[in-house]
């Protein structure tokens, strides 16, 4: 009988600049180039990034199966059978640890209900990393993925989310499109109270990276950086003594 495959959940770097391979390392590199079966969030980009660190197999003879963001289940039970047949796969994201912010998560699931191995690598992951270098609360925090668009949605949903961080002494974190992080940034600036601790993680480990945390207060009065089109967490810590302003 032939064994199952096994599920390997492969991080990817954050950035396409080059040196942001560095960010990977031999073990995970190595598993990569012994794969030829992936599920991927976007197959050029997965593509791009197999061409770069010299998958041994021409790119045209992987097979990259590409997972929707409302995977039905006969879709993941497309790709499981990959697993039956004795075919390991890697699951990554467009960018970062797979499985986290993205549809990866349901596959994940659907391999566990379903007895097969999952093996998780070690690799770049922006909200640890963020979260790292924002000298925030590092032992309560939470990541709420995209907020509301819509401006009054996304502001109620902030003041939510500071009355929490202050309650519990949590940090909030959370992305954005990249066009929008300067509507989101004036958004907290507005919308939070000036004590409250703020940090943005801009182009984590690319060529424009850049971090700061400062108090609202302290944002207010500077000039606001330059987001537009960056890869950009943000996260906020609310101080117990503050009240939303």
């Amino acid at each position: 009988m032939t064994p199952h495959g096994t599920l390997y959940l492969l991080p990817v770097p954050l950035s396409e600049a080059p040196e942001a391979l560095l960010t990977l390392s031999p073990r995970l590199l190595d598993r990569f180039r012994q794969l030829s079966f992936f599920v991927v969030e976007t197959p050029k980009t997965a593509r791009r990034l197999l061409k770069r660190i010299d998958h041994p197999l021409p790119i045209a003879q992987l097979t990259m199966s590409p997972l929707p963001q409302e995977a039905t289940m006969a879709q993941l039970e497309s790709l499981l059978a990959l697993l039956r047949q004795g075919h390991s796969l890697g699951l990554l994201s467009d960018a970062g640890c797979p499985a986290i912010a993205d549809p990866g998560a349901r596959l994940v699931n659907a391999a566990h209900a379903t007895g097969f191995r999952v093996v998780p690598e070690t690799g770049p992951s922006s909200l640890l990393l963020g979260l790292m270098a924002s000298g925030l609360e590092g032992q309560r925090f939470t990541f709420h993925g995209y907020l509301p668009v819509p401006e009054m949605a996304r502001n109620a949903r902030l003041i939510e989310l500071e009355k929490r961080s202050r309650a519990h002494q949590e940090t909030q974190s959370f992305i954005e499109t990249p066009y929008r992080n300067e509507a989101l940034f004036a958004s907290l600036c507005r919308t939070l109270h000036p004590t409250t601790q703020l940090c943005v993680a801009r182009d984590l480990t690319g060529p424009q990276e850049w971090i700061r945390t400062a108090s609202v207060s302290e944002w207010r009065h500077r000039p606001p950086p330059d987001l537009h089109h960056f890869p950009t967490l943000f996260l906020f810590l609310a101080h117990s003594s503050g009240r939303s302003g």
